[in-house]
């Protein structure tokens, strides 16, 4: 297995802005590094010009941004990543008449399509919450991309899960927020506590570097919200819905990067998922939880290129 050091997010991208219903939706493009740009023969002008291995449209997980997939994207340089920050999240604003959930996020998707000309030889990628999202768009729309990546995929409903007084946990902390003054109620959630809580819970790796990695950018990103209506609508849609209800419904070929020790995913539960696809293949990377995006990007890499090569 390929080591995952260095700890390297810094690629190149080129941001962008793309209206979607009512919110201004910054999008990262990372183009294929030079090295690893091939050159073709354009068929109209017949010049050379340069191109990658394919193009992927990565969504990101809950209360997370753009920042989250920077170590995946910078293990595989020869593809050309493009990353919204969803809406409400990071620098995109919030929709204020449409819902910041799997329906409402799967506009994002269409629209960039629509928009940056991603044809429909492109992948189509998701982690933990983005991984709802893509499969419930793939199902509605099965020709739009050629492939689906999914990194730590939800294969239950968490209420229905063996974590979910956790998530009925995390459900009343939210409401609570909700209770609060507003500037109260936006500091209570954002409280540095309970965040290296949550890094500390999900953290499996013992290297020093990589934890004090996690946890910084859990500090620096997690309270990128727009405000605690769009934080608690993408959560109880992220605890209610599933991969699974849409796994039947995918014909494309399918990729599942999961954990070992993922507690949003035991492996016995995730093999079961990936049976109800048409078209699976699934990957079990050892000694890692959840954060598969920042502990082991290489191994999930490797993953990735063995399944579109």
């Amino acid at each position: 297995m390929q080591s995952d050091q260095p700890l390297n997010d810094d690629r190149p991208a080129v941001a962008t802005t793309v209206r979607v219903e009512e919110s201004d939706v910054r999008v990262y493009t990372y183009p294929a590094t030079v090295q690893h740009q091939r050159a073709i023969v354009d068929e109209v002008s017949g010049h050379f010009k340069a191109t990658s291995d394919g193009v992927i449209l990565a969504i990101h997980g809950f209360r997370g941004d753009h920042h989250g997939l920077r170590r995946i994207i910078n293990a595989l340089p020869e593809y050309t990543f493009v990353v919204p920050d969803l809406p409400g999240f990071g620098e995109s604003t919030a929709y204020w008449g449409t819902k910041h959930d799997v329906a409402g996020y799967g506009l994002v998707i269409q629209a960039l399509k629509k928009v940056l000309g991603i044809s429909d030889t492109a992948i189509l990628l998701g982690h933990s919450y983005g991984s709802i999202v893509t499969s419930a768009f793939m199902a509605q729309h099965p020709g739009s991309f050629q492939s689906l990546i999914l990194i730590n995929p939800i294969c239950e409903p968490a209420l229905e899960s063996s974590q979910r007084a956790l998530s009925y946990l995390a459900q009343g902390y939210y409401g609570f927020a909700r209770l609060l003054p507003r500037d109260l109620g936006e500091s209570f959630i954002k409280m540095r506590l309970a965040t290296d809580v949550t890094s500390f819970a999900m953290t499996k790796s013992k290297d020093a570097d990589i934890r004090r990695y996690v946890f910084n950018q859990h500090r620096t990103y997690f309270g990128g919200f727009a405000s605690i209506d769009v934080l608690q609508q993408s959560y109880e849609s992220s605890i209610k819905e599933s991969v699974r209800d849409y796994a039947t419904r995918i014909p494309v070929p399918t990729l599942l990067i999961v954990g070992e020790l993922d507690e949003l995913g035991s492996v016995p539960k995730q093999e079961h998922l990936a049976s109800l696809f048409p078209d699976a293949r699934l990957t079990v990377i050892p000694r890692v939880g959840h954060l598969i995006h920042y502990e082991t990007p290489f191994s999930a890499a490797a993953a990735v290129r063995g399944f579109l090569q």
